[in-house]
């Protein structure tokens, strides 16, 4: 497994990481977000689906738990997660379909609270902050089983 760490001082840099990372996805990839509330999870989704040719815009879609974009190179299936009750619920939203879809990516915002479901080789995001180094400083952690950015 590939691990990249990187920092990240403003939420454009956050942005454009994760646009780059989304520029070498491959359609039934899974890639994992985790990280506090308030971390920069949704500036890294939109950067994501900024890389994945999204034009239109993006929101995080705690209360739908998933948003489905159709408009880029490969759809994107946006979790968020945090509300589920079980995973059980996962499957009644769709979730197997569309995690190894060949025509889209899963991104899965607060994907601990469902590990037990998540398929081996998912690429694992973490942010973390550090209020010592600013307000917006961001470490990034990928681990990637296939590649590196």
């Amino acid at each position: 497994m590939n691990r990249t760490e990187e920092e990240t001082f403003r939420p454009e840099e956050t942005f454009a990481l994760a646009k780059r990372l989304a520029e070498q996805a491959k359609g039934g990839e899974v890639y994992c977000l985790d990280g506090d509330l308030g971390v920069g999870k949704t500036v890294f989704a939109q950067g994501f689906g900024a890389g994945l040719g999204i034009e239109e815009p993006m929101a995080s879609p705690t209360f739908t738990i998933l948003r489905e974009y159709h408009s880029g190179r490969l759809a994107l299936f946006h979790f968020d997660v945090y509300r589920i009750g079980s995973e059980d619920e996962m499957e009644e939203i769709g979730f197997y379909e569309m995690a190894g879809s060949p025509d889209g990516v899963a991104l899965i915002e607060w994907s601990s609270l469902i590990a037990g479901i998540l398929p081996e080789n998912a690429i694992h995001v973490t942010i973390e902050k550090d209020p010592e180094k600013g307000f917006d400083y961001r470490r990034i952690v990928i681990e990637d089983p296939w590649c590196s950015i």
